[in-house]
């Protein structure tokens, strides 16, 4: 995948810039953190039954889908329909916010250490693999389900012209407290004014984020 292929209108030394902020990040993040690996496939394991990595379809840019990784923090086969319904009413507009957080409360397909894994996102370490390997970009949308796409009005169709990311403008304004149509405007808003210079700041405003929790279940 050439460097230039994530946006047409992005400049040639930028997408590579872009890229190798990518990879470097990446495995120095897998480098410091293969110890805490160990550890959370060790607690996830033993915590509830199943695999410790979760894999899943999800969509990337122009809705190519991919194989997507992280810690699993649900129990296996739980039934998907309140979040599903929940999705649906963001997308009527309807405001869902319980707790400070747009997430299904109390939802009982989270596992005790899946609790922790979200609220820390240490969930979302594996997703590093799918960073080295084109699939998503260290910043960027969140990579969704085909199904939450197709509910996705029309006029948000730009989030998908880039890479999905790890993080983005929705973790560091407000996480999970913001509701999909939230998302969805944040997703545009980065796509429009992306610049290198805003993904640095965006991964340096990640981690005070992260450590003041912004609403994350």
């Amino acid at each position: 995948m050439s460097p230039d292929e994530d946006d047409p209108r992005e400049p040639v030394w930028q997408a590579i810039a872009h890229r190798s902020l990518d990879i470097f990040f990446a495995v120095v993040l897998l480098l410091l953190t293969a110890p805490l690996f160990v550890v959370l496939i060790v607690w996830i394991r033993v915590d509830s039954s199943g695999p410790a990595l979760f894999r899943q379809e999800r969509l990337g840019r122009h809705r190519r889908p991919f194989t997507f990784y992280k810690f699993r923090s649900m129990v296996v086969d739980g039934d998907d329909a309140a979040h599903r319904a929940l999705i649906a009413a963001e997308i009527r507009g309807e405001t869902t916010v319980v707790g400070g957080s747009t997430k299904l409360s109390d939802d009982p397909r989270v596992t005790r250490a899946g609790r922790f894994l979200r609220s820390t996102s240490l969930d979302e370490l594996p997703q590093l693999f799918n960073v080295l390997r084109g699939d998503m970009s260290l910043i960027g949308p969140r990579p969704c389900l085909a199904w939450e796409a197709d509910m996705f009005p029309e006029e948000y169709a730009e989030r998908f012209t880039v890479r999905p990311g790890l993080t983005g403008l929705w973790q560091v304004r407000g996480r999970s407290s913001l509701g999909t149509l939230d998302m969805l405007r944040l997703d545009l808003e980065y796509v429009r004014t992306r610049r290198l210079r805003l993904d640095l700041f965006i991964l340096l405003a990640t981690v005070p984020s992260l450590l003041r929790g912004n609403g994350a279940r």
